[in-house]
């Protein structure tokens, strides 16, 4: 298995003679849309198929990009819902942007707090000293999802600071972040605020961002790791950017359109319904003579500017018509989006979730 970062030029989905669980020592896996959704309940199948990962040795981190809970709070939900977890094994952006602030300046220092709990916390864990105002001296200004009743003045404040040249840092930009009431904005459309009131440009650590990785990777020693997550511009970007694999589980945003029409770097190692996917190998897809793409026996091809998809046999997985379909909409692409019609191929796979 080769990674990612290495494969820039991806033009199908990999397969793997073992369980991913087996292929790999450790799932850096994503929270919303992949082990639970937006309420909090558990996805289905999540909890029991992130226990046989575990009894069969798979190391299990939780990687969110969400600053706002501390790692504590994360694994009390997790365990709660039958996901069993201690604070190690949470990784948050708010813990990634804490180690970049105190890469960059000596212990002790003021940094501006503009977020929730989870960034207090891991600002304190590097040795740093949060404050509430551009007043109290701060040297750095640092901005994550602090909920959605974070005072419009907090942005204020870190304007007037960010506005007087202190470096300011951001734990992720997503732009929106999904609850029960529907999508609201997230981080990223805060930091917009204050960069259009000061022209200014944070660093920034959370998925798909190098920081992000790195802090993942500190934290779990991780070897072999596999990337898992529903969203192809942070989870599957982020693992392209680190260069290693990833699992696409489509119980989150991300549908087989989308997916059909990804770029390089939002093209997964491996694609699966859901977390049992961990369980399980991954076929094969198989460029035939004639240019098609077989998986399961299933060939997908491109013809007058549009997918086209056959199968054969009984009790077709449409799984792997979508990873033929993958492999058929992301040749022809190349480097760039795929803009083939899959209306009809996708009539034919049925549904697939």
């Amino acid at each position: 298995m080769t990674g990612i970062g290495q494969r820039q030029g991806r033009d199908r989905p990999s397969g793997s003679a073992r369980a991913l669980s087996e292929a790999y020592d450790t799932a850096l896996l994503d929270l919303d849309g992949v082990v639970y959704y937006a309420g909090g309940d558990a996805i289905p199948h999540a909890a029991t198929a992130l226990g046989a990962a575990r009894a069969g040795g798979m190391h299990l981190a939780y990687v969110t990009n969400n600053a706002l809970r501390t790692p504590d709070t994360v694994a009390e939900h997790l365990t709660g819902i039958g996901v069993p977890a201690e604070a190690g094994d949470v990784i948050t952006s708010a813990q990634a942007v804490a180690r970049l602030i105190a890469d960059e300046l000596p212990p002790g220092s003021r940094v501006l707090l503009i977020g929730g709990e989870g960034l207090r916390v891991a600002l304190r864990e590097r040795g740093l000293v949060p404050v509430e105002s551009a007043d109290d001296d701060p040297v750095a200004v640092v901005q994550g999802y602090g909920g959605p009743d974070l005072p419009w003045g907090r942005f204020a404040e870190a304007s007037y600071a960010v506005g007087r040249g202190l470096p300011w840092y951001a734990s992720n930009t997503d732009l929106t972040i999904p609850s029960l009431r529907g999508i609201g904005p997230g981080n990223g459309a805060a930091v917009e605020v204050v960069r259009i009131a000061t022209g200014a440009e944070p660093k920034v650590a959370g998925k798909p961002l190098p920081p992000m990785h790195r802090e993942t990777v500190l934290r779990t020693g991780a070897e072999r790791p596999l990337v898992v997550g529903d969203r192809l511009d942070t989870d599957i970007e982020g693992a392209f950017n680190g260069g290693v694999d990833s699992l696409l589980v489509l119980t989150g945003v991300t549908d087989v359109p989308r997916l059909l029409a990804a770029v390089p770097e939002h093209r997964p190692t491996y694609v699966a319904a859901d977390l049992r996917g961990l369980l399980v190998a991954q076929p094969e897809v198989v460029e035939g003579a004639d240019g098609a793409f077989g998986c399961g026996g299933w060939s997908a091809a491109v013809s007058g500017g549009a997918l086209v998809l056959e199968g054969a046999g009984e009790g077709l997985d449409p799984l792997d018509g979508v990873r033929a379909l993958c492999a058929a909409a992301w040749t022809e692409a190349g480097a760039g989006a795929s803009g083939l019609d899959a209306g009809k191929a996708l009539e034919r796979l049925g549904p697939v979730r």
